[in-house]
């Protein structure tokens, strides 16, 4: 039997002292791309933070399981490691510290914890170079301080090829489509599908249905007051479109 990418059994947890995720289950197995949507304050990005183990969120009852280990128990630098990766949906800025050299240093982490050697600058560039091509990005970026001065859409390709050179097993995109206008989401979109593949699983979280149009999900979760309210197939990410969240709203309030 397979072992999930990722098993999510009843997870509660709290942002600061605020508890936002009330009982989220969610089952993600190799090879699958699932989508996550919902209206603001639905504990999307709270989800995609307490996977990355980011500091100020707690899990306070339930278990999150990585390819049948306690995530939780691992710290955020380990989850990165072991094959985590998050594209954030404000991809942070960092003066002083080329991105050449952040994305060296991290690629040449996750080699050693993998057992292989680590690239030099040489062998980095070319492996960075062949990337960069799935985002038609430009060689100029790679000297530039981290997304210190990128337009919304370069700071998006950047964490794309961030996911390409780091090769992780599951990969979280938080709103990658946040602020992108049609061209930008077309050279994401692509970069991402080209990434899909049977040993590696994508959990994308979007507020819109037009993300999902490039990247089509296996499965689309609905989340509403801290809850998946709603799953079903690509079809259901359409109906959202149609409809808007509110009726999905109701029927959580029903419930």
């Amino acid at each position: 039997m397979t072992t999930p990418m990722l098993e999510i059994r009843g997870l509660h947890a709290t942002a600061g002292e605020t508890l936002i995720l009330k009982g989220i289950d969610l089952v993600l197995m190799p090879g699958e791309v699932h989508a996550v949507m919902g209206p603001n304050g639905s504990g999307k990005s709270t989800l995609a933070n307490v996977l990355a183990g980011k500091p100020g969120y707690a899990v306070v009852q339930g278990q999150v399981l990585y390819e049948g280990r306690d995530l939780t128990a691992m710290a955020p630098e380990e989850r990165a490691r072991a094959g985590v990766f998050l594209a954030f949906q404000y991809p942070v800025e960092i003066p002083g510290v080329s991105n050449f050299y952040f994305l060296k240093q991290a690629v040449n982490a996750v080699r050693a914890h993998r057992g292989l050697e680590e690239l030099d600058a040489m062998e980095f560039l070319t492996l960075a170079r062949e990337k960069m091509k799935l985002v038609e990005m430009s060689d100029k970026l790679m000297q530039r301080s981290l997304n210190e001065g990128f337009s919304g859409g370069e700071k998006k390709r950047n964490e794309v090829l961030q996911m390409a050179l780091l090769d992780p097993k599951l990969a979280v995109l938080d709103e990658t489509d946040s602020g992108l206008d049609i061209d930008a989401l077309r050279v994401l979109a692509d970069g991402v599908n080209a990434l899909r593949g049977p040993e590696r699983s994508m959990l994308v979280i979007t507020h819109y249905q037009r993300l999902l149009e490039h990247i089509v999900p296996d499965r689309v979760h609905v989340l509403s007051g801290g809850r998946i309210v709603k799953s079903g197939g690509k079809e259901l990410a359409h109906e959202l479109e149609e409809k808007g969240y509110g009726w999905i709203a109701e029927t959580a309030a029903s419930a």
